[in-house]
């Protein structure tokens, strides 16, 4: 789990891309090659803007959206280019640190084809045009671009979708699963081919699926039966959702976990569950389930049909982690982590999720270390089924001085927990401490760098054996230049300005312990066995009676809820935040205030910027529910824009939205400091106590239509009026440039080169990597 940064994006002015001069149509392709792999068919001919972002007025007939709506899929024009700074924290590593780092990062991002290719099929194929690109120019762009006979305006347009791309790994946005398309004409991407033979072979291997918008549903990644995009379940154009549910309950009685898998449905019926794994064939002492891998399916609606185990998805890349890991665990400072990497490898050599679970439990014990680290597939939000996992890993140092502040926090938690909304029978029997760490990232390979993780994400070990917490610190410290805050009226500007950063640090160390880290499941752990009294069931304080549902042997929260438990959980652990900040003695801990009750003082302008930042999060978040569909495209966003609603639906006007003009574009939050104590966090309570309760009961029916009410957008007000003025006023969200390591095998030591915070710059980084 983990909790991502607010939105950022940038301003786009429709007016001007309307008034400009129209463009010939004859250079746009009006074939695309169709393949079952893409989902893009023969397609009209589609969406280019010139330099001015000028839209062809003769293909505007052709649309099947307007303007408008295309222009929020338009690549951020400059995107945020950042630097995650992480030179003095590596160099003060031992030698043997720095190489462990090493290995780490390099099977890290070993997996970055993993990732491209569980974003889109043509990601993969884009990458490797913009690498073969780079090696054409030898770094020398402008003169490319002369080559080509592209103009300033082009080859910029290109170098920001790039740095655009490489930030997301992959061309949907990692915040949000929307696609981008570049600002200029697809001859301007052509011509740049052309000066390459590997440039071009790559580019025609992307079937036009760079600036592709025919078809909107597919702008946006989900399940296929509903008209999006997923590689999740690749080469199956006609899999239903159904099906994928049905699969994941045979999965679930049958024991094995779905974190590694794609699942492939074959035009003879059968459903292959491709294993993650260096090897192609079942391991000769069996999988995780056994020396079978063919099985028939007994019961629900795929009764007689076969499912069948296919070990070697991803070979290449996950041989090459394997090995990598392997030197990791050569370099270990102790055996905790060489068990660790140990177990990592066997994992991804024979793609046992056991072995996994294993390496999640050494991480557990593994307390204190300079060089943390986690890898292998982990976050379920991008696959809409909501349990396979997306390829990521991580290598970073510890800041020691932030680390201690966490550690307060830490053993502060035991007594933070009660104070939330709910008895000690839904509660664990008792904290298990984490070890939580402020950590400045060397490495992070995956699709978007989050600002913290709790992790692991398995029930059984949570509850059981416990979690850990991180905060990264380089990536919260990072700051876009000139960045425009709207929606924040202007009598809070200093405030906010000067306190957000502060608030955000509170929000993810309580996001993280506390709210990830809180609650127990009620649960029938095996058959007859409970992990609570069955026979005199604690009263629930939603409805006032004996609880009534809870989870069965083999069930889990995600198997229970699904698609909908990553927003869901979320939003718990956000709330669990927003209700704790509200004490005055976790302000202190972060060195705000001295515990007493103070909204004039220091803590109290914590306290308001952090019920300031969440209420234009979840305003902002609009921006991420798609009107077409009436979906939301982001956890996340979801979840804050729900807490949004339960801010205004507070007593006593806590929260309004302000604005004159019948557009919305003076649109300003009014909430109100001195209430923040009484309705604000009366609303927080409730609102918490609720989705917590149903959760913690597996109370399915009642927290789903809960939590989509409370995260309902509608096509009216918030659908369309609040969310083109939000549209309005994007501001780009950051991509990073990483540094690389190089190990001097002679010396044994590890050096560290830096990059340009420019397109420039992340393109060159990622070049070096391969």
């Amino acid at each position: 789990m983990r909790f991502s940064q607010p939105l950022r994006s940038q301003s786009l002015r429709l007016s001007s891309i309307l008034a400009q001069p129209a463009r010939r149509a004859s250079a746009f392709p009006r074939n695309r090659l169709t393949t079952t792999a893409t989902g893009y068919g023969n397609s009209i001919p589609q969406l280019c803007l010139n330099r001015n972002f000028s839209l062809s007025v003769s293909l505007r007939s052709s649309l099947t959206m307007d303007a408008q709506e295309l222009s929020q899929y338009l690549a951020d024009a400059p995107p945020s280019v950042v630097r995650l700074e992480v030179e003095k924290h590596f160099d003060a590593l031992t030698d043997k640190q720095k190489r462990y780092a090493h290995f780490i990062s390099k099977a890290s991002f070993a997996g970055n084809r993993i990732v491209l290719r569980q974003v889109s099929p043509e990601s993969e194929s884009i990458y490797d045009f913009i690498i073969a690109l780079h090696k054409a120019s030898g770094g020398d762009w402008k003169a490319l671009a002369e080559k080509a006979g592209v103009d300033e305006a082009g080859l910029n347009a290109f170098l920001q979708y790039a740095a655009q791309f490489l930030g997301n790994s992959g061309n949907y946005k990692s915040f949000g699963d929307s696609k981008f398309i570049p600002r200029c004409d697809e001859n301007v991407f052509a011509s740049l081919a052309s000066t390459s033979p590997e440039a071009e072979k790559h580019y025609k291997a992307t079937n036009g699926a760079i600036f592709s918008t025919d078809k909107p549903g597919l702008l946006h990644l989900g399940f296929t039966d509903q008209g999006h995009l997923t590689t999740y379940y690749p080469d199956s154009p006609d899999i239903t959702k159904d099906e994928i549910d049905a699969v994941a309950k045979w999965m679930q009685k049958a024991g094995l976990l779905p974190e590694n898998t794609r699942l492939r449905k074959t035009k003879d019926g059968i459903f292959e569950l491709l294993i993650a794994s260096a090897v192609t064939s079942i391991p000769s002492e069996g999988g995780d389930i056994g020396k079978d891998s063919e099985y028939k399916i007994t019961e629900g609606p795929l009764e007689g049909k076969t499912v069948k185990l296919v070990y070697g998805d991803y070979a290449a890349e996950m041989k090459a982690i394997t090995e990598y890991t392997k030197k990791a665990a050569e370099n270990a400072e102790n055996e905790t982590q060489q068990k660790m990497h140990t177990a990592y490898a066997k994992s991804f050599e024979e793609g046992s999720l056991e072995a996994f679970k294993d390496s999640q439990r050494y991480w557990i014990r593994d307390q204190g270390p300079m060089v943390e680290c986690n890898i292998g597939f982990i976050e379920t939000y991008r696959d809409p089924a909501g349990v396979r996992g997306e390829w990521e890993g991580f290598a970073a140092v510890v800041n020691q001085e932030r680390t201690r502040a966490f550690g307060e926090l830490v053993r502060s938690a035991p007594s933070l927990i009660p104070l939330l909304p709910w008895s000690k029978e839904f509660e664990k029997d008792k904290f298990l401490s984490p070890d939580f760490t402020s950590l400045e990232v060397l490495t992070f390979c995956g699709s978007g760098i989050p600002a913290g993780i709790n992790i692991p994400n398995y029930d059984d070990i949570r509850q059981q054996e416990g979690f850990k917490n991180v905060s990264l610190g380089n990536v919260l410290s990072a700051k876009a230049p000139d960045e425009k805050i709207p929606f924040i009226a202007d009598s809070d500007l200093e405030v906010y300005k000067k306190y957000r950063d502060a608030a955000f640090e509170v929000q993810v160390g309580l996001h993280e312990l506390t709210g990830h880290g809180c609650g127990k499941l009620l649960q029938e752990t095996s058959p007859g066995e409970y992990n609570f009294d069955h026979t005199n069931p604690p009263i629930s304080p939603v409805t006032g009676k004996p609880v009534t549902t809870w989870y069965k042997p083999g069930q889990t929260w995600g198997s229970v809820f699904g698609g909908l438990a990553g927003a869901y959980e979320e939003c718990r652990a956000e709330l669990v935040a927003m209700h704790l900040s509200c004490e005055f003695q976790a302000l202190k801990i972060f060195g705000f205030g001295d515990g007493t009750v103070d909204m004039d003082g220091e803590a109290g302008d914590v306290l308001y910027a952090s019920y300031l930042s969440m209420a234009r999060a979840g305003l902002t978040s609009v921006e991420f529910w798609d009107p077409k569909s009436q979906k939301w495209g982001q956890p996340h966003c979801q979840a804050r824009f729900a807490i949004l609603k339960s801010f205004l639906q507070a007593e006593d006007d806590f929260c309004k939205l302000e604005y004159e003009k019948e557009d919305l574009s003076d649109l300003k939050i009014k909430l109100d400091r001195s209430k923040i104590l009484t309705s604000g966090r009366k609303a927080v309570g409730d609102f918490l106590q609720k989705i917590h309760i149903y959760k913690s009961t597996a109370d399915v029916e009642n927290g789903t239509k809960f939590f989509t009410d409370m995260s309902g957008v509608g096509l009216e007000y918030w659908g369309t009026k609040v969310r083109d003025v939000v549209l309005k006023n994007k501001q780009p969200r950051k991509v990073f440039v990483q540094a690389n390591t190089y190990l001097d095998e002679a010396t044994g030591k590890v050096s560290l080169k830096h990059y340009d915070a420019t397109p420039e710059g992340i393109i060159q980084s990622w070049a070096d990597r391969e």
